[in-house]
C-alpha cells in the first residue's frame, strides 16, 4: 500500500529561504517561506531574535527585497500570479504598505537596485520594450534608459553614481551585453564580448568610491567572472581552475570573492583571494547549494539540499541558522548519476530508483523547464513523490541545459524542442536497454519548457511514451508568442533567429500542435488562467484540436500563473498527476 501521506508532507513541510541582509543593517534580514501554507515574505531581526511576516496575500509573494539601510521592504504586488504589477513597500517593524515609487505604470519586473540613500533604480517590460527608472528622497521619478529590446537593472554603485544594466540592443536577450550609465542616464562604458557570448552583471564592489563591477562572462566556453572598472577599461580575470561553471559574488569588504562552482549537477563553495589568487574551499556537505552569501564577519551562509536530504539553511560553521517551524520533510533516496552516448555528445542524467521495487521499473521522465536551468542534485518532492509510488524517475540534463558549457546550452538553437528530446530518447532508450525501465510503461513529463518537451515528445516520439503529463506548457507556439510577455518575446526571437512572421518554419517545425496527429499516448494538461509566460489561449487551441482528433487527454486548470505559490494547490496538481499516471501505467 502506498503512503500518499508521506509525499504529500514533503510539499507541506514548511521551508524557508537564504536570508538577505541590509548592507548597513546586517541583522535586519528578509526571507521567503510558506509556514502558513503559501509562500510569502518575512522579516529576521537577529538582534532581537523576531520574526514577522511582511505580506499576506491569496495568491502568494515571492518577489522582495530590504534596502541597504534596513529601513524598509519591497514587495512586488501583481494580480493573481500574473507578474504585472507595481513595486510597493512598508517599513521593516511594520506598517502600512505604500506605493513605493511614485508615478510609474504597471510592467513586468526588470530588475531593481536600492542605495541607502533611498534611490531606487526600476527596470520595467512591456510591450513598448523595456525601461529604466530612478527615484529617490525629494525628486521626482525620471526615465533614463529606453529600448524596444529586452534589458535589465544589475547594480548600483555604493556611492549611487553609477547603474549597471544587462540590454539586447544588438537583438539577442540570450547574449546580453553590458552598459555602466550614470544617475542622469548618461553612457559611462560599453561591454560586449560578441555574438553568442553573453555577460552577466553581479554587482558593484561593495565600497563608497570603488567603482569595480564584477561581472561573469563566458569567453572561454563557459561561466566565470571578470572584474572590470567602467572608468578606466581596465579588466581583471580571476584564473579558477575548475571544471563546469563558475560564478562569484564580493565578501563584503571587497577583499576576496565567494565562489559557486556547479560540476555534474552538485555545488561547491569557495573563497577566492583577489591579493594573492589563493583558492579555498569551504566545507559544505555533498549535494546542490541554490543560494550562498559571505556575511560582514566572513562567515558564509547558504541554501542546500541533495535528492535523498531536504532543504536547510546553513553556515560555513557547521550551523543550521534558520528552520520553519512545523515537521521536517520525509527524505528520499539519492540520485545515481547516468552518462548516456547521444547524438550530440554524452548526456548526464539523475536517475532516482525506488527502494522497495524490482526491476524493470515503470518510469517517469521529467523534463527540466529553463531551458537555461539544470537539474541538480537537490530535494524535489515531486521526484520523491513518484519514487514513494514504486516508479523510477530520469532527470536529464539535455543540450540547452546550464552547467555544462556554453556550447552544450546553446546546442538546442540548431532545432528547438526537438534536439533536446534527441537526448531524452537516448536516455530512455539506454534505461530500457539497461533493464531498469519497463518499456511498456514509460511517462514524459514536465512544467513549463519541460512542459513545452513533453507535448512535443509526444508527438514527435509517439512510441516512446505510455502516457504524459503537461504542466504549463507551450503548445501552440505562434499562438504562444503573439500572448506571452514581451521579455519572453525578445527570448523567442533570440532562440529561433527571429519572430514566427520572419522565421515562420521553424515555429512550426517546432510546435507541439504541428505533430498532434501523431500522439497515441494519452496526455494531462495543467494551465493556469492567468499565466504570461505559457498563456493559456494556445494551450486551449491544443486542447481543441486533441478533442477533435478524439484523443485521450485530461485536464487541470488552476487560478493562478505560471506555476503555484500554494501548497495544497500543488498537493492537488502532484496528486492528479499521480492519479492520471497510475491509470495507464500501473
Amino acid at each position: 500500500m502506498v503512503d500518499d501521506e508521506r509525499w504529500k508532507a514533503r510539499f507541506r513541510a514548511a521551508r524557508v529561504s537564504l536570508p538577505e541582509w541590509a548592507e548597513q543593517a546586517p541583522h535586519r534580514n528578509l526571507y521567503r517561506s510558506n509556514t502558513t501554507g503559501v509562500w510569502e515574505l518575512y522579516t529576521w531581526d537577529r538582534e532581537s531574535g523576531t520574526h514577522r511576516q511582511v505580506t499576506d496575500r491569496a495568491e502568494g509573494t515571492v518577489t522582495g527585497a530590504v534596502d541597504p539601510s534596513g529601513e524598509w521592504l519591497w514587495w512586488f504586488d501583481d494580480t493573481d500570479g500574473d507578474e504585472f504589477g507595481v513595486w510597493r513597500r512598508q517599513p521593516f517593524t511594520g506598517g502600512p504598505d505604500e506605493p513605493a515609487v511614485a508615478g510609474l505604470e504597471p510592467s513586468y519586473p526588470s530588475g531593481l537596485c536600492l542605495g541607502a540613500s533611498g534611490t531606487a533604480v526600476v527596470g520595467g517590460s512591456t510591450d513598448d520594450g523595456f525601461t529604466v527608472h530612478i527615484s529617490g528622497p525629494g525628486r521626482p521619478t525620471r526615465l533614463i534608459y529606453r529600448h524596444e529590446q529586452d534589458g535589465g537593472v544589475a547594480a548600483l554603485s555604493r556611492d549611487e553614481r553609477l547603474i549597471a544594466i544587462e540590454h539586447s540592443e544588438h537583438g539577442d536577450s540570450r547574449h546580453p551585453a553590458l552598459r555602466v550609465l550614470t544617475a542622469d542616464g548618461t553612457t559611462v562604458a560599453d561591454l560586449w564580448d560578441g555574438p553568442g557570448k553573453g555577460l552577466a552583471a553581479v554587482g558593484f564592489a561593495p565600497l563608497p568610491g570603488d567603482d569595480r563591477l564584477l561581472v561573469l562572462h563566458e569567453r572561454r566556453g563557459r561561466s566565470a567572472p571578470l572584474i572590470w572598472h567602467p572608468g578606466s577599461g581596465e579588466e581583471f580575470e580571476p584564473r579558477i581552475e575548475l571544471p563546469g561553471e563558475i560564478s562569484a559574488d564580493w565578501y563584503p569588504d571587497a577583499s576576496a570573492l565567494l565562489i559557486a562552482h556547479e560540476y555534474q549537477a552538485r555545488t561547491r563553495l569557495f573563497r577566492y583571494e583577489l591579493a594573492g589568487g589563493a583558492l579555498t574551499e569551504i566545507d559544505t556537505p555533498a549535494g546542490s547549494i541554490g543560494s550562498a552569501t559571505a556575511r560582514p564577519d566572513g562567515t558564509v551562509e547558504y541554501s542546500w539540499s541533495s535528492s535523498a536530504r531536504p532543504p536547510a539553511v546553513r553556515a560555513s560553521d557547521g550551523r543550521v541558522i534558520l528552520t520553519a517551524e512545523g515537521p521536517a520533510a520525509p527524505p528520499s533516496v539519492p540520485a545515481v548519476d547516468a552518462w548516456v552516448d547521444g547524438p550530440g555528445g554524452r548526456v548526464h542524467a539523475l536517475i532516482s530508483l525506488p527502494a522497495e521495487a524490482t526491476a524493470p521499473y515503470p518510469t517517469v521522465f521529467i523534463a527540466h523547464g529553463g531551458p537555461t536551468a539544470h537539474d541538480a542534485d537537490q530535494f524535489a518532492p515531486d521526484v520523491a513523490a513518484w519514487v514513494d509510488q514504486g516508479y523510477a524517475v530520469a532527470r536529464v540534463n539535455y543540450r540547452g541545459s546550464t552547467g555544462y558549457g556554453s556550447a552544450w546550452r546553446d546546442a538546442l538553437e540548431a532545432r528547438i524542442g526537438l534536439t533536446e528530446l534527441e537526448d531524452i530518447r537516448a536516455v530512455r532508450d539506454w534505461m530500457v536497454a539497461s533493464g531498469q525501465a519497463d518499456p511498456a510503461r514509460i511517462a514524459l513529463t514536465g512544467g513549463s519548457w519541460g512542459g513545452f518537451l513533453t507535448l512535443l515528445g509526444l508527438g514527435v516520439h509517439p512510441d516512446a511514451w505510455s502516457a504524459g503529463a503537461a504542466a504549463v506548457p507551450v503548445a501552440d507556439y505562434v499562438a504562444a508568442y503573439e500572448d506571452e510577455m514581451e521579455a519572453l518575446q525578445a527570448f523567442d526571437r533570440s532562440l529561433f533567429g527571429g519572430s514566427p512572421d520572419e522565421v515562420p518554419d521553424r515555429y512550426r517545425e517546432s510546435s507541439p500542435i504541428t505533430y498532434i496527429e501523431q500522439v497515441k499516448a494519452p496526455v494531462l494538461v495543467l494551465a493556469g488562467a492567468n499565466d504570461p509566460r505559457c498563456p493559456i489561449r494556445q494551450i486551449d487551441n491544443y486542447l481543441k484540436r486533441l478533442a477533435e482528433l478524439g484523443k485521450a487527454h485530461e485536464v487541470y486548470r488552476f487560478d493562478a500563473g505560471h506555476g503555484s505559490l500554494v501548497v495544497e494547490e500543488r498537493v492537488r496538481q502532484m496528486a492528479a498527476e499521480i492519479a492520471f499516471i497510475r491509470k495507464y501505467l500501473g
